[in-house]
């Protein structure tokens, strides 16, 4: 008997096992690569034609125009996402306070609408990269408020603060101003009025609202602090468990925003002045 065969027949069976079992989880790998990308949004985005993006009404973030239509800082950056993508932007209007529960129950695929980064919302869904940096401001009543330029001044229970309600100005008021009255409304326009009408000491909102206040209304308003009283970064909203569509939209904003520049001059169009408004409704 052949003693080399004792030796390599047992050796090549076994190297032959092998070879299967290692042929079987490679393709087990690869079914399961081919699940996950066929499960990512961004494959059904691409199925279905269209990017699907939640925002809510915030000037100048988005606004309806005189035709009805929905402009704004935030639909400029949603529309060339989806035109980048080459699929249809549907824009999804919703109710701010309500517009996690939307996004994770299948509304939209995307919130797209300066929602500023929060431990706690990270906790129930992802944030891309940092698109842009703003905060959160406070624009005062020259009748109630004048002389008032240390925040300690508004931390008083006689001194009535307002903002629009699920937004992050509250926390900033309940977190920075503990002791002053907080009167919170569904939309910033009524909150604003009440400050332009003297009922309220001030308002508390995202950048650049207290500064477009204060053009606005230059004999009713100021702006009582240079600088914003807190700092956020806003970022895209998805939902969890999705590599693929926040691998995109990071690297979306990379290509836009330190590439081109496109996100920076849309951002200095909205905010820093207001050639826009006669396009808005009243």
């Amino acid at each position: 008997m052949d003693r080399r065969n004792l030796i390599t027949t047992p050796t090549l069976a076994g190297t032959l096992a092998a070879a299967g079992l290692i042929g079987t989880a490679h393709a087990q790998a690869g079914d399961a690569r081919a699940a996950l990308a066929a499960a990512s949004l961004i494959e059904e985005v691409k199925r279905r034609g269209s990017l699907r993006i939640g925002l809510s009404t915030f000037v100048p973030w988005a606004m309806r125009n005189k035709q009805g239509e929905l402009v704004g800082f935030e639909v400029d950056v949603a529309t060339r996402l989806a035109q980048d993508m080459s699929v249809r932007p549907d824009l999804v209007p919703t109710a701010w306070d309500g517009i996690i529960p939307a996004l994770l129950s299948g509304r939209f695929d995307v919130i797209i609408g300066g929602m500023s980064v929060t431990v706690a919302r990270n906790l129930t869904v992802n944030f891309s990269h940092a698109y842009q940096l703003t905060g959160i401001g406070i624009v005062a009543s020259k009748q109630r408020a004048a002389g008032m330029t240390e925040l300690s001044q508004y931390n008083r229970p006689d001194v009535t603060m307002v903002a629009r309600r699920g937004t992050p100005a509250v926390n900033v008021v309940t977190r920075l101003l503990p002791r002053a009255t907080l009167r919170q409304f569904d939309e910033e326009a009524p909150a604003l009025q009440e400050v332009v009408n003297g009922r309220a000491f001030a308002m508390v909102g995202s950048i650049p609202l207290p500064q477009h206040s204060a053009k606005r209304y230059p004999n009713e308003l100021f702006v009582p602090f240079a600088e914003p009283i807190e700092r956020a970064n806003s970022a895209f909203a998805v939902r969890k468990g999705d590599p693929d569509a926040l691998n995109l939209f990071n690297n979306w904003i990379s290509l836009r925003k330190d590439l081109d520049s496109f996100v920076e001059e849309r951002r200095a169009y909205w905010f820093d002045g207001l050639d826009w408004e006669s396009q808005i409704q009243r």
